[in-house]
């Protein structure tokens, strides 16, 4: 049978994709009618678990052995926009991380003490129905009309929450670089279904299962590779296409926006989903050029983290590092190599949303983000500092935590394909970003403070605060020794990549 004309009550008893999508925005309704309540908050907590719920479902149903795409539902609406959905063990991974983090958004707003907390379970809804779409989706088109409404968002949120006077600076930075990322997609995009049109002689599509049929010209591939490419790497971020995120991390948001924006990498998805299998010759040309940037970004990263004197500025440096390590192993192109991207991306969401959650109460308590004049900390609130080093730790690849088994894979496969120098370098540089993360633990939490505090800095953590770190804790250890579930689940999905990738590796070899 061919794949678009499955439906979803081959696996399922109702369309658990589309309701997937559709629950937060009911959820919405609920909130509204509860907007004056002092239960507020809770209900969203509650709304974003029941849709956490719907999550598990679909895994419970997912068939682990299959490497075909499933849960299909498909309908037409205006053309060229179509709907059709489909999920593999790859976008399932990723909706369980999205139905987790919006859960710990929620609390970490009823914890913190924000500016109209109110208004962002709402937010929250609204982002996590459109990321349910993004990761369900196998239409170009929606998929970038879905990103443009996320970033516009989570631009808001940055702005709404952010921490500094400087909001207009952070908003002015921010667009820039996210309405060239939308530009560079949809006119990449265009060009895929102009090209689908010209070969075919049919009308325009955006979908997937139709465009990787046709053969990209060799005029045009490599136009569309780095439109489609650039366009991803600046959400991603990658070096050199970065700029917008330390002045987001310094002045915006210090968890909510960003957990969104860099715990759930929906770039990296996107290149596995659309990228490689519509643009492997492309792929195959500028593989190296790409590991070749992505190298220079590890080091580069590396360098100006440890120049950061701004806690959050740090992160942001560490974010970009590790980015790049991931990129390196990405594009060594074979199925070590994808799976190695997926489980580090995973741990990479898990564990760079725990150190901004965990900055966020630092920040809540002390009001600064200077590491000179924090210190001390770990004498008042040591379960904070606990979940910082964990969440730091996974980051690097620690044993015990998912980011090994994800770095092993990643440096398996680079060897593999680009031989001893890349993958030393990669493995340095992660070594180096151990060393920055481990010193700025080191001077939040361990080193003499200096100066004083207010009284709140000197409290021991709340009930909440215990609870929520706890959770991320057990999430990262559990993840981190128990792995075995998440690479079956993503194993058999990526063998058609493999596939596709396999006879270039061995021709290059």
């Amino acid at each position: 049978m061919d794949m678009t004309e499955i439906h979803w009550a081959v696996q399922s008893t109702y369309p658990i994709l589309a309701s997937l999508q559709i629950m937060p925005l009911v959820g919405l309704i609920i909130l509204f009618w509860l907007r004056k309540s002092k239960h507020l908050m809770t209900a969203g907590i509650l709304l974003s678990i029941i849709e956490m719920g719907l999550a598990l479902d679909l895994y419970r149903h997912f068939d682990h052995s299959s490497s075909a795409l499933q849960f299909a539902e498909q309908f037409t609406l205006l053309a060229p926009l179509s709907y059709h959905a489909a999920v593999d063990g790859m976008s399932v991974i990723f909706i369980l991380l999205t139905g987790l983090l919006s859960t710990l958004v929620i609390v970490y707003g009823n914890i913190v003490p924000l500016e109209r907390p109110r208004h962002l379970p709402f937010l929250v809804l609204i982002i996590e129905a459109i990321m349910m779409s993004l990761f369900t989706t196998l239409d170009l088109l929606w998929f970038t009309l879905f990103s443009l409404i996320d970033l516009i968002l989570l631009g808001y949120m940055l702005r709404r929450w952010a921490t500094s006077p400087d909001r207009d600076l952070i908003m002015a930075r921010y667009f820039q670089f996210m309405l060239t990322s939308m530009v560079l997609l949809i006119i990449g995009i265009s060009m895929l279904a102009w090209n689908y049109s010209h070969v075919t002689g049919n009308n325009w599509t955006f979908d997937l299962l139709l465009l990787k049929d046709v053969v990209v010209s060799s005029e045009i591939r490599s136009i569309i590779f780095f439109l489609l490419f650039y366009g991803l790497a600046i959400r991603i971020p990658l070096f050199p296409m970065h700029g917008w995120l330390p002045l987001a991390a310094e002045h915006g948001t210090v968890a909510i926006a960003p957990v969104f924006l860099l715990g759930l990498k929906v770039g990296i998805y996107a290149i596995l989903r659309f990228v490689f299998p519509l643009l492997p010759e492309a792929v195959m040309q500028w593989h190296e050029f790409i590991v070749t940037i992505a190298v220079i970004g590890v080091f580069y990263a590396a360098v100006m983290a440890m120049m950061q004197v701004n806690l959050r500025r740090l992160l942001s440096f560490a974010v970009i590092s590790h980015t790049s390590v991931l990129i390196i192993g990405l594009f060594s192109l074979n199925q070590i190599a994808f799976e190695g991207a997926i489980l580090l991306s995973i741990n990479f969401g898990l564990g760079i949303s725990g150190l901004l959650f965990m900055t966020g109460f630092v920040f809540y308590r002390t009001r600064t983000m200077l590491l000179k004049k924090l210190g001390g900390l770990f004498d008042y609130i040591p379960i904070i500092g606990i979940t910082f080093l964990i969440s730091a730790l996974s980051l690097v690849g620690m044993p015990g935590t998912p980011g090994f088994d994800a770095a092993h894979l990643i440096m398996e496969a680079s060897i593999h394909r680009f031989g001893a120098l890349i993958t030393i370098a990669a493995a340095l540089g992660n070594v180096v970003a151990a060393g920055f993360l481990l010193w700025a633990f080191q001077q939040a939490f361990l080193s003499p403070k200096v100066g004083g505090w207010n009284k709140k800095a000197t409290q021991s953590a709340s009930l909440s605060e215990k609870v929520m770190a706890a959770i991320i804790i057990i999430i990262l250890l559990t993840t981190g020794f128990y792995s075995e579930p998440w690479m079956g689940l993503i194993e058999n999905s990526m063998h058609g990549l493999g596939e596709l990738y396999g006879p270039h590796i061995l021709k290059s070899n």
